[in-house]
């Protein structure tokens, strides 16, 4: 990485539009629903599936929801869910909203879903109540045969271990943005720029497979705006451009998509820089996402650049779940606070380099949590987890598998006349052939451990919780 210089940085969908969205935890009260219709698909493979949710409301609008069904098999277990709070007693689950879907107004959707297991067979439930009323209208339940494990492979691009399916295409309506015209929109940008300015309600802009070359920006006037991938992964929808720092004006500028509205959501969809380094150009980063969208969520997405794919700025919040990020140099950077929880990060150089680079203010407590995660590599031994962009960087891999990739006996490094020492690097119980303790691997106690939880990064002074 060289030096950078910062520069400044509606359509409702067919299928959903969650309105009031806070982005801060409250005690909403749940309120009946008069009708409801649930389409529920799964994904199965042995001892092992992936099931997605679309609740829609046929009633009168709700703020705050629990949905309750029952499995059939006493085999079925719900093993990690998204865009909800899953619990299970018995056969019995229960699924209910997170702070940023509470709110489902008539008519409108919301998709959740989960991983789970099984043993014996894989039935689905016959029936789903919301807030305690049987849903009682139509709902499609197939569910497609299984073609491989949902197990990744490691090069080029592994799929994460633990890869969310998206809610299934809506019917009877259009996609928001197709590129084949069979959507309201042809590009991604169009929809975006139908969102009027200072909309005060979540706008769902949902995406036909299919790749679009295109630079997207959601402006800092354009809160609440979701893009959601409408393929059976997130492989399917691709936003792609190959700017780069050198022709473009700088790193900053050199991004595919820039999300500047607070309370973004993407999910189920890549996000790719295809520039490709050719050893001569100065100035090769290429940033694939430059986020600067305070409480942002992004769920199954892909992020694919070389040098620098993901920039979290430092009015950025940003909770990735269940996500893919690969990149060659310093490709998790910025000053702004991030949880990366259940991610796969792949380092794709043979020559290997630092993963994240953070410049976190010295007055923040929180940089770069890596939760939980999976790090991998093209080859042993060489890879790095950070450098400190700024005197003060913030980062903690905490609880995540480390493979042979991982340079054992020096994992951190200097940058730009930055010491790794003096800045706040730390594990905590990591495991993996690359995990390990010496005096270049500071470790967290569990006491000290206790305040670096996802919850306390993401809280802010508003105290948000997109966890559940």
């Amino acid at each position: 990485m060289t030096s950078r210089t910062k520069t400044a940085a509606g359509v409702i969908s067919a299928v959903a539009a969650v309105a009031a969205l806070t982005g801060v935890a409250t005690a909403a009260t749940a309120q009946a629903a008069t009708g409801c219709a649930v389409t529920y698909t799964t994904n199965d493979w042995p001892g092992g599936f992936t099931a997605s949710i679309t609740i829609q409301n046929l009633g009168d609008a709700i703020n705050g929801w629990t949905l309750g069904f029952t499995f059939p098999d006493s085999g079925q277990r719900v093993e990690t869910g998204w865009s909800a709070t899953f619990s299970q007693s018995g056969r019995n689950v229960t699924a209910a909203n997170v702070d940023y879907n509470a709110v489902i107004a008539t008519g409108a959707s919301v998709s959740i879903g989960f991983n789970g297991s099984w043993s014996g067979s894989n039935p689905k439930p016959a029936s789903f109540t919301l807030n305690g009323v049987t849903c009682t209208g139509s709902a499609t339940t197939s569910s497609p045969t299984p073609t491989a494990s949902p197990t990744g492979s490691p090069s080029p691009s592994p799929t994460p271990t633990h890869s969310p399916s998206p809610s299934p295409t809506p019917t009877g309506g259009k996609p928001t943005v197709a590129a084949d015209g069979t959507g309201v929109y042809r590009t991604v940008q169009e929809a975006i720029d139908a969102v009027p300015s200072g909309n005060s309600s979540r706008r769902v802009i949902t995406i036909k497979p299919g790749t679009y070359r295109e630079i997207v920006t959601i402006p800092a006037t354009k809160p609440y705006i979701t893009l959601q991938g409408l393929g059976s992964s997130p492989r399917d929808v691709v936003i792609v451009n190959n700017h780069y720092a050198g022709g473009n004006g700088g790193t900053f500028n050199s991004a595919t998509a820039f999300v500047n509205g607070h309370d973004s959501v993407l999910t189920n969809l890549t996000i790719s820089n295809d520039y490709v380094e050719d050893g001569t150009t100065v100035n090769q980063q290429a940033v694939a996402l430059n986020l600067n969208a305070d409480r942002a969520v992004l769920t199954n997405v892909r992020l694919l650049g070389d040098q620098d794919t993901f920039l979290i700025n430092d009015s950025a919040r940003a909770y990735v779940k269940s996500s893919y990020i690969e990149g060659t140099v310093d490709f998790i950077f910025g000053g702004g606070t991030a949880v990366l929880d259940d991610c796969d990060i792949y380092e794709k150089r043979s020559t290997g380099a630092p993963i994240t680079a953070a410049r976190t203010d010295a007055a923040k407590t929180y940089g770069f949590l890596i939760y939980k995660s999976r790090i991998t590599g093209a080859t042993a031994n060489t890879t790095q987890l950070g450098r400190p962009w700024g005197p003060n960087a913030q980062v903690l891999y905490r609880e995540s598998s480390l493979s042979s990739t991982i340079k054992t006996s020096q994992p951190w490094t200097d940058m730009s006349g930055n010491s790794w020492q003096n800045a706040r690097f730390f594990e905590y119980k990591n495991t993996g052939p690359g995990a390990g303790t010496n005096s270049n691997r500071p470790q967290l106690s569990d006491s000290q451990a206790a305040n670096y939880t996802p919850q306390k990064y993401l809280a802010g002074s508003d105290g948000w919780n997109p966890i559940g």
